[in-house]
């Protein structure tokens, strides 16, 4: 069984490992580099398919496919499946980026390109390489983890600007209204940096603004 804590393991004369981290981007970049326009979508793996926000994603990704976007998701259980789901239902590019973890992810049914990592840093790089938009339905740390890779990114200039839309006002205005009334107020960001992310419900109306904002 491959060891569960990958970093912790480099040590000295380990360098060739330095070889996989390599593979693992050649392998990403030579599966997507024609994959055309694209949206990332995240959340929990640990929603069900009766969930509200199960269905809004996989009518998000097929409404996105129907307006020319390939979908790319984390390629395991819960919103990445539905997200994938509602991509291959449209006849679209449905692209699962999977990790691989000892305990809890395996690729889902519906991605009809899926891609396996074993390091967390390389994925992040497909995620927004190949996203012309990040949309971030509801989810635990690991959705956390991405959103704030990419307002980061964004808000150090280290990739052009894309949009960032929260799904779910009842699930993401809180986070919103803390860093307002925290960050904000006490300059730890500038007021540019709030715009850098959107809360929205309806999916014509996500589709509708990405369209608007990014050029096809």
């Amino acid at each position: 069984m491959e060891k569960q804590y990958l970093i912790d393991d480099f040590k000295l004369g380990e360098s060739w490992r330095i070889f996989k981290i390599m593979g693992e981007f050649v392998d990403g970049i030579e599966n997507l580099h024609d994959l055309g326009p694209a949206v990332s979508i995240f959340g929990s793996a640990r929603t069900k398919s009766s969930e509200s926000s199960y269905k809004a994603a996989e009518k998000i990704a097929e409404l996105f496919v129907k307006n020319e976007f390939s979908v790319i998701t984390g390629g395991g259980g819960g919103i990445m499946e539905a997200a994938n789901k509602g991509a291959a239902k449209a006849g679209g590019r449905s692209v699962g980026l999977n990790i691989s973890l000892p305990f809890e992810q395996s690729p889902n049914e519906y991605s009809n390109l899926s891609i396996e990592f074993h390091y967390f840093f390389i994925r992040k790089v497909m995620f927004v390489k190949y996203a012309l938009a990040y949309i971030i339905m509801p989810g635990g740390f690991g959705t956390l983890d991405e959103l704030f890779e990419a307002v980061t990114l964004i808000q150090t200039r280290r990739i052009k600007p894309l949009p960032v839309i929260l799904v779910d006002s009842k699930y993401w205005s809180g986070l919103k209204e803390w860093i307002v009334s925290r960050m904000l107020d006490e300059k730890r960001i500038s007021p540019a940096d709030i715009d850098i992310l959107q809360v929205m419900d309806d999916p014509e109306e996500i589709v509708h603004t990405v369209k608007k904002m990014v050029v096809l």
